[in-house]
Order: structure tokens, then C-alpha cells, then sequence
């Protein structure tokens, strides 16, 4: 649960250089924030690495962490809740490739995709991050995550959303070690074939202040995913009044 300190701070809000090892697999919590995006909304494959994000600052960060290609899109896609609503947004691909100069001696330092934090079933393996699980839940809630204002109860909705149930089980079991006392749902199926489950409105104003407390001392982070949340936890204390 710790951050580190960047190697500089110009007293911008997203320090210019991370502070990264040199084992993109290594125990850290730069590599922690890296790979829960990864497993978010990545894809891994023999042939590379693809992540994505709709925050221009965050896909720089993880640029700085693993190397590779940036390419921006606008798109247009079902709502995660409910395929009858599309919405409209940017998105920031990176693409990490064992063809990728960055990367001379194989997909990040490695033969193949087996090398990297997967099982051979495709199951990741974050045990190497243990020690950085707010960092890693951090990236897992940017890359599948809904933070929201819920204008009928007042409240913050904070949820998960995925294809893979076992990785929305990972995220629960690194909510359960949390110190917050986040209960959760369990898990539910969407609309379009996924699940998802949402941490308890009365629980999410704590648990959300807490996965982005001092994020600014890394960078690692989305500012605009931080600001929905500032928003979201000001209309709800509005809301109260």
C-alpha cells in the first residue's frame, strides 16, 4: 500500500519523469499501476502488449513505464451497464510490440508472453505486486472501473466491469485487504455478456478517497478519473446538506 517519490517534481500535477525499476515484472508500484490497467483493458499476447485508457495523462504514464507506441481515437461504444446506451469518448492506445525498438531482447525483456504475469490459462499472476495492491487496484479501477454520481440517492457509485469474472474476484479479494471496510455486491452479468459488481454506496466516499490518497507524489494515476470522483464525492456531500 505505499507510494514512491518521483524522481522529480516540477509542482505539476503529474511529475514529468515516474520512477520505474528496470524489471517492468518487478515487485513496484509504477509496474503495480501498469499491469492492473493491463489486465483492465489490455490484451496480451505472444505478439505484444495492448493497453487502453481514455486519460491522455495516464496512457503517458504507462508509456513511461513499459515504452511502446501511443496512437488517439475517438470512438464510440456501448455503455458498459446497458448496450442500448453509446457513448463517445477518447481513447489512448499503447501498443508494446517484440518488434518495438524499446524493446531489443523480446516482449519486455522477454521470450514471450508466458514471461509475463499470466498463467498458461491466461490468468494473472500479481503476486510480485503484493506489497503495492492500492496501485494495483488503482489501475484495475481505470481500466475497468465506473466511478459515478447517483443524482436518485445522493450517493457515489463505484463498480467493476469485465469479461473475465475470475479478474473481478482478483479485484474483490484486493478490496477485501484493504483497510477500508468496502463491502461489495457479488457478481452480476451485464447487458452485453459481461459482469460487473459495485463497492456499497455507503462504503465508496472512504474506499474512493483512499485509492487515490497521495497519488500525486507518483503520478500514478488519471487525473480525470480523480476528478470524477472529487465531483461525484461533492455532490453527494451537497446532496446531505
Amino acid at each position: 500500500m505505499s507510494e514512491t517519490e518521483p524522481k522529480a517534481d516540477d509542482g505539476d500535477e503529474t511529475p514529468l519523469e515516474i520512477a520505474v525499476p528496470s524489471d517492468p515484472l518487478a515487485g513496484h508500484p509504477a509496474t503495480a499501476y501498469f499491469w492492473g490497467h493491463v489486465a483492465g483493458s489490455g490484451d496480451v499476447s505472444d505478439s505484444g502488449i495492448e493497453v487502453v485508457t481514455n486519460d491522455e495523462e495516464s496512457a503517458q504514464v504507462l508509456a513511461a513505464v513499459a515504452g511502446g507506441d501511443l496512437e488517439h481515437e475517438t470512438t464510440t461504444r456501448d455503455y458498459a451497464h446497458d448496450a442500448s446506451i453509446t457513448r463517445t469518448e477518447d481513447e489512448y492506445t499503447l501498443s508494446i510490440g517484440v518488434d518495438d525498438e524499446s524493446d531489443d531482447s523480446g516482449l519486455l525483456g522477454r521470450s514471450g508472453a508466458l514471461g509475463l504475469p499470466v498463467d498458461g490459462r491466461g490468468n494473472y499472476r500479481f503476486g510480485a505486486f503484493s506489497s503495492h495492491d492500492r496501485e494495483l487496484l488503482r489501475g484495475l479501477l481505470e481500466g475497468c472501473g465506473t466511478v459515478c454520481f447517483k443524482s436518485s440517492s445522493g450517493t457515489v457509485g463505484i463498480s467493476f466491469v469485465h469479461d473475465d469474472a475470475e479478474l473481478l474476484e482478483l479485484a474483490q479479494d484486493l478490496i477485501d485487504e484493504s483497510p477500508v471496510d468496502a463491502p461489495y455486491d457479488d457478481l452480476s452479468e451485464t447487458s452485453s455478456g459481461g459482469y460487473w459488481f459495485g463497492v456499497d454506496d455507503g462504503a465508496a466516499p472512504d474506499f474512493g478517497t483512499w485509492l487515490y490518497e497521495d497519488c500525486e507524489a507518483t503520478g500514478l494515476f488519471a487525473p480525470s478519473r480523480r476528478r470524477k470522483l472529487e465531483r461525484s464525492l461533492e455532490q453527494a456531500t451537497a446532496y446531505d446538506e
